[in-house]
């Protein structure tokens, strides 16, 4: 029997992506609006239940994105309730949407590469947010929630890497790359004190993240081959 798997934004880029690569492994329960609205936090405990994972896209990326200045409060109420309603559920693990804005990297010059375990500092206030979120995680993890947070190098419907600036083609993440890393967090067995951030991204030329992680994962490719 196939494990259940909830997507919410699943009409988004990243969530088609990731649906149509994980539909023939996972039963995909896709979470959009408007017949799912993931402020409604009645409405995530009577679908959560059931469910071996749930992978948390959903978010206002109009109002609240790395070049608007602008935070969205709806989008904190969102990911508290996906994290609430999956513990009360009894979902054992949470994968969430986080972005490699939420530690400035595009004027980076340091020979070493940016470590997700650093003190990060955001770019934007979105990243700022990010980093919130990944600070409710750590709370909840505390509870016995497993949460994985990947911060998401740039993923488009293209699956093209950009010319330019050269700091974005560094952050590029293939589809098939990100379809990888999300099996790689779902099928493991555990994940190490229950929380872990890691970087998102292909194998670029000129990365400057670090993406070691625990659960064996490592992108095959590359900007360069593109």
């Amino acid at each position: 029997m196939k494990k259940k798997i909830a997507i919410t934004g699943a009409k988004g880029v990243i969530g088609s992506v990731m649906t149509e690569g994980l539909n023939d492994i996972y039963k995909i329960t896709p979470l959009n609006l408007p017949d799912t609205d993931v402020k409604d936090y009645q409405k995530l405990l009577n679908i959560f239940p059931g469910h071996s994972a749930i992978i948390h896209l959903a978010w206002a990326t109009k109002i609240d994105n790395s070049r608007s200045g602008d935070m969205y409060p709806e989008n904190v109420e969102m990911f508290h309730n996906v994290f609430k309603a999956a513990l009360e559920s009894g979902v054992p693990r949470v994968i969430m949407a986080s972005s490699v804005h939420a530690d400035a990297f595009d004027k980076w010059k340091e020979s070493d590469k940016i470590s997700p375990n650093r003190i990060p500092i955001p770019d934007s206030p979105y990243g700022t947010l990010k980093v919130e979120m990944e600070a409710m995680g750590r709370y909840y993890a505390t509870k016995g929630l497993q949460v994985a947070y990947v911060r998401f190098g740039g993923i488009n419907p293209q699956n093209k890497p950009a010319i330019e600036p050269t700091y974005e083609r560094a952050v590029w993440f293939s589809h098939n790359d990100c379809v990888s890393l999300i099996k790689a967090i779902l099928e493991a067995n555990n994940i190490p004190d229950n929380f872990v951030v890691m970087y998102g991204m292909s194998d670029n030329p000129g990365r400057i993240h670090d993406v070691s992680n625990p659960f064996g994962w490592k992108p095959k490719d590359s900007a360069i081959d593109i």
